[in-house]
């Protein structure tokens, strides 16, 4: 059997970032003195997510690259041409050459019908919802936890309909809040709001796409995309060692 010295934190759950976080601020109540403390807190607990999703697409590149050479003289020549894996470029292309390597590894795998998909997007859905309801975190931000509740994804989202070979990790609708999510990662990992004006301009207000500019929503872009590394990820595993036994 394949031995995986980073099998246990790939198969982690990125939810539990957010768990501890419900908890670590449920002592503190939410009255109007706490308001402030959302703008340290979910920015805290989205790079900290942000991260993590990082280190784990790059422990999953670096397994690829220990069972395939090929792929390993791609990468350390940086053909690859990965960054910090937090970009939805970055992160479909490690999505691609895993799922390549499945493919790979069983020629019968169809993720269509062995990836449950609604079941993956209900679950995230579902989590968000109960993990912050009722908690002072969805009541200091309760317009946008309200749009969360009332955006539509379906599973036609996740994927671009296709052969293996053109399937792609999400369509428009979800990579375009993922160009949100990604820009408002590098807002604070850089601090850029720090010479920039504290409120959004009124041509930023009407823009449609400025409710999806959203905590809530990027936490659960970010859970969905955990799952479906995790659960890829564990095919993955389970091809190569059928395929060696």
């Amino acid at each position: 059997m394949y031995h995986s010295v980073h099998k246990k934190f790939i198969e982690s759950s990125i939810t539990h970032i957010l768990e501890e976080v419900v908890h670590a601020s449920a002592g503190i109540g939410n009255g109007i003195e706490t308001f402030s403390l959302r703008d340290y807190l979910m920015p805290s607990v989205f790079l900290k997510m942000t991260g993590f999703q990082e280190q784990k697409l790059k422990c999953i590149v670096w397994e690829i690259a220990t069972n395939d050479f090929d792929y390993r003289r791609t990468l350390l020549a940086n053909e690859a041409k990965l960054g910090e894996c937090s970009s939805y470029t970055d992160k479909n292309k490690v999505f691609l050459q895993l799922l390549k390597q499945v493919i790979e590894h069983n020629s019968t795998f169809d993720f269509k019908l062995e990836i449950d998909l609604t079941n993956m997007l209900e679950n995230t859905i579902d989590f968000v919802k109960n993990n912050f309801a009722a908690t002072n975190l969805s009541i200091w931000d309760q317009e946008n936890f309200n749009t969360f509740i009332e955006m539509k994804i379906t599973p036609s989202d996740i994927f671009v309909k296709g052969k293996h070979d053109s399937i792609n990790l999400f369509g428009d609708n979800l990579q375009k809040k993922h160009k949100l999510l990604y820009n408002h990662r590098n807002r604070i990992a850089h601090n850029t709001l720090s010479y920039q004006q504290n409120l959004p301009t009124l041509n930023t207000l009407a823009n449609p796409n400025y409710k999806y500019d959203n905590y809530f929503i990027y936490f659960s872009i970010l859970i969905l995309i955990d799952k479906i590394f995790v659960e890829l990820y564990n095919k993955y595993l389970s091809a190569i060692d059928n395929n060696t036994n």
